[in-house]
Order: structure tokens, then C-alpha cells, then sequence
């Protein structure tokens, strides 16, 4: 049978990190196989519905180049895609539940059965619409008696199943709750669409978070009732704050719009939560998506939580900046050019300068802060015992680079530095003397994105003369 997997996520907000991994994994188990990923919306909670997240869902997998075969827009022999338009069918499913005798009509409230429960001392609710026959439950649903579809756990003993990273577990029937499958307002529960949609739409391999291993039974008994075989099951450990906290939004971890937002490139961020659970079985760490499809197995998912490393991303990212062509980075950084400078500068050049100093483009208007305006400061900022100048030395060296800059012709970043290595020849001082001065009084800054030539090609002659002339003024 042809490998099908689906990303069913529900429409309500950001794409969180733990979600596009689910996502990643999903798709790298199908196209590893051959095989083909869906995209299915599971917006039957209309309560926690957010406008808009549909389409930021649709927006995060073309941007990370996850492209589904299936879907509510590209269509397929399977939809429909979004489950509030398959309403009509888990009704008759769950109807049909019933008398294969899988499910019960509930006409308790809600208050009723929430009341009897107690998750803490695992008390559940114990339905007395269990005992009706089902010709008197099915006379007070044709007269019109409110009531909801609840699962009936019909077995006893241990159920027994099969996971790709959990390995065979084993659960007894007697912890699992009759939950409701289909509400009173006729919408079905995600315990139920999931499970009719995955069979209908052919799904072979299903992932999810661990969290839904003890619940996976209830799934398993619908599968067997109706007589369908049940998927590959894929349960994966949580992305961890830290040893003892989930990452979540809700907590104010970041989104992957979040990252993005912040300067991390959409291939860094998957190329990272690919690893976060997954072990490639080399030192390799940097992978293409393409280069993903080609090796990935599930084999090789972890069991324990992996902990999202900020660090470890960072450091990636930096990776996939420096890789990228020239073009390309100097296309990225433009935006944060336009935010942070309204003065003309060859900004072709500082992409030069900044792509293998950069980690992440948020970090480029921290690090040309001095372009718009010389930074204020103290001439004590001169003074550095490695490069062997003060105040003094800054003064005399300035005043003879002002006068070679001046009559420089070649006003790139090498014909600078060879007339400037020439002029500390004729002096008789180091390189750093003469450079170190005048990279402080062109930037105010310490520590800068490029040396001191390479700050002068950015600023342009002009005003590189007169920033010269500012800090002489300043002795």
C-alpha cells in the first residue's frame, strides 16, 4: 500500500514549533516512502477557531517548502479537506457506531457528567444511558430529547498495540473513559473525525505527540468495530522549554513566525526541529529539506523530550547565512536596511561586510547603529593596550590618515588598506595604530560589524572625511 500521511492541524493561531515538527515528520515519512502528505484543517472546535490561522497554515509549509500532494485548496480524489464540511458524515458514522455497538446515546448534561468525574483519583464518568436498549434510547432521540454519541468500551482486559518509536504497549481497557464522539450540536468530537477521516481518506502512518498513547485504545476499538485497520501510529516526546516546561506559546515561546520575525531563516528552522527527536546516525547537522526526504526514517525518532536550544538554532542559522550567495543575503537584509537607515550608503557593500558576521537579521540594526549618526563618545575609548594606542596616539595617527584618505583615488576596502599599511610604514607604527583610531572615529563603537577600511567603503568618502574631522575636533 502507497505511504499517506496527513498534517490535521486546527486553525487557531501561530504555527507553534512542536506543531511544524509533527508536520515535518509527517511529510519526511511519506516522501522518504514515496509517498504522498495531506493537509486536513480539523476546525470541528469552532470555539477556539482564529480567523486568519488557516491561511497562516497554509503560508508556514509553502514557506518551509513542504508542499502537500492533498489539500483544502489544491484539492485531491479524498475531500473534502476541512472537516466542518464533512459534518453530514461522521453523523451517520457515529449513528452506525451505535449499532455495531461501539457507541451509546448519552442524554445527560454535560454538568451531570462532569460532576461525577475526578481526573486526579481517576474517577470517570459512568454513563446509566448505558443501560437503555437501544430501541428506548433511539425513541427519546426520534422525540426529539437532546443528546450526544458517547463510545462504548465494550472489552476488558489489556488492549495491545503497536508503536514506531514506543515500540508494543499495552493499556487496560478498565483506565480508558467513554468520551463523547459526536456533540449534541452534531459536530464530531477530534477522537472521532480523526479516526473516520484518516480511514476514509487511506492514511498508513499517523503522527502525534506521546500524549495521545494512552488514548490511542479508544482509536483502535472504533478501527475494529467498523472492521477497518487501523494506521502506523508515530507518537513522538514533546519540544521542551527545559527539563521540566513545554515549549508553548501560551507560555510566550516563540512561534515559527515568531523566529522568523526575529531574523531566523525559514530553512535554518526546520533543518533544527528536524533534529529536535531525530537522530540522523552521523555528525552530520546541517541538511537540506531534500537531503531530509532521502534518509529520514522514523526508525531513528527518539523516546525522551528534546529540549529547544535557542543556542544551538542560533549558531545554525548562522551556518545558513553564510551559505547563502551574496545576492541572495543582500535581498534579506534590504528590509532592515530601510528600517534603520535613511542615509545613502553603499549598502552592497555592507552586505559584504555583515553576511559572515551575522548570526541572525535581527541582529543587523544593532550592528549598524553608527552608520546613521556617529555614536557619542569618550576619547579614553582610543586607548587599547593590544593595539598599543591612547588618546595621543589616535590624535597624530588620525591627522596623517585624514590627509592620505583625502587624497585617495582608490576607494575600495584593499586600495584603502594598502594605502593606509603604507602610510604605517612611513610612520613607523603598527597597522593597529593607525586602524584601531579610526575605526573608533568612524563608528563611536568598540567593537564593529567590519574593520576600519571596510567602514570607510560603507560611509563613502565624504563622510568618511568629515567623521575624521569631527573626532579631531574633539582633542
Amino acid at each position: 500500500m502507497k505511504t499517506r500521511t496527513r498534517f490535521a492541524p486546527s486553525p487557531t493561531g501561530y504555527m507553534h514549533i512542536g506543531n511544524l515538527r509533527t508536520a515535518l515528520y509527517e511529510y519526511l515519512i511519506a516522501k522518504a516512502q514515496g509517498g504522498d502528505f495531506i493537509l486536513r484543517i480539523e476546525d470541528t472546535d469552532q470555539k477556539r477557531y482564529v480567523e486568519g490561522a488557516t491561511d497562516i497554515i497554509y503560508a508556514t509549509l509553502k514557506r518551509v517548502g513542504m508542499n502537500w500532494d492533498e489539500g483544502p485548496d489544491v484539492g485531491g480524489e479524498y475531500g473534502p479537506y476541512i472537516q466542518s464540511e464533512r459534518k453530514s458524515l461522521y453523523a451517520d458514522y457515529a449513528h452506525k457506531l451505535v449499532e455495531l455497538g461501539g457507541a451509546h446515546y448519552c442524554f445527560c448534561s454535560k454538568v451531570e457528567a462532569d460532576d461525577q468525574k475526578d481526573e486526579e483519583q481517576n474517577i470517570k464518568f459512568q454513563d446509566p444511558c448505558k443501560r437503555l436498549s437501544l430501541e428506548e434510547a433511539k425513541a427519546r432521540v426520534a422525540a426529539g430529547e437532546p443528546y450526544v454519541i458517547r463510545q462504548t468500551i465494550h472489552k476488558k482486559g489489556k488492549s495491545k498495540y503497536h508503536d514506531e518509536v514506543y515500540g508494543d504497549i499495552e493499556i487496560d481497557y478498565d483506565e480508558l473513559d467513554e468520551g463523547v464522539l459526536l456533540k449534541s450540536d452534531g459536530m464530531p468530537t477530534y477522537n472521532f473525525a480523526n479516526v473516520v477521516d484518516d480511514h476514509l481518506m487511506n492514511i498508513t502512518h499517523v503522527v502525534r505527540g506521546n500524549e495521545y498513547i494512552s488514548s490511542t485504545p479508544k482509536y483502535n476499538l472504533i478501527y475494529e468495530d467498523f472492521g477497518w485497520e487501523h494506521p502506523h501510529y508515530v507518537h513522538v516526546p514533546p519540544v521542551m522549554k527545559d527539563a521540566q516546561h513545554k515549549l508553548s506559546k501560551r507560555n510566550g515561546d516563540a512561534s515559527f513566525q515568531d523566529l522568523v520575525a526575529k531574523g531566523y531563516l525559514p530553512e535554518a528552522i526546520l533543518n533544527y526541529i528536524a533534529l529536535l527527536g531525530w537522530n540522523p546516525g552521523t555528525e552530520q547537522e546541517i541538511f537540506s529539506l531534500k537531503e531530509l526526504e532521502q534518509i529520514f526514517s522514523a526508525e531513528r525518532l527518539n523516546k525522551s523530550p528534546a529540549i529547544f536550544d535557542i543556542t544551538k538554532l542560533t549558531w545554525m542559522n548562522g551556518c545558513y547565512i553564510r551559505a547563502l550567495p551574496a545576492e541572495e543575503f543582500h535581498k534579506l537584509a534590504l528590509p532592515y536596511y530601510e528600517k534603520a537607515l535613511a542615509r545613502k550608503v553603499n549598502l552592497e557593500f555592507l552586505s559584504q561586510v555583515l553576511q559572515p558576521r551575522v548570526e541572525t537579521l535581527g541582529e543587523i540594526p544593532a550592528q549598524i547603529d553608527f552608520i546613521e549618526n556617529t555614536l557619542a563618545f569618550s576619547n579614553d575609548l582610543y586607548t587599547n593596550k593590544k593595539m598599543k594606542t591612547d588618546a595621543a596616539v589616535a590624535q597624530n595617527t588620525l591627522t596623517e590618515t585624514r590627509a592620505v584618505l583625502a587624497q585617495a583615488a582608490d576607494w575600495s576596502n584593499q586600495g584603502l588598506f594598502d594605502a593606509l599599511k603604507a602610510l604605517a610604514e612611513k610612520l613607523g607604527v603598527k597597522n593597529g595604530q593607525i586602524l584601531y583610531p579610526l575605526r573608533i572615529a568612524l563608528s563611536g563603537k568598540e567593537t564593529t560589524p567590519g574593520g576600519a577600511t571596510e567602514i570607510a567603503v560603507v560611509l563613502g568618502k565624504e563622510e568618511t572625511l568629515r567623521r575624521i574631522d569631527d573626532a579631531l575636533a574633539k582633542f
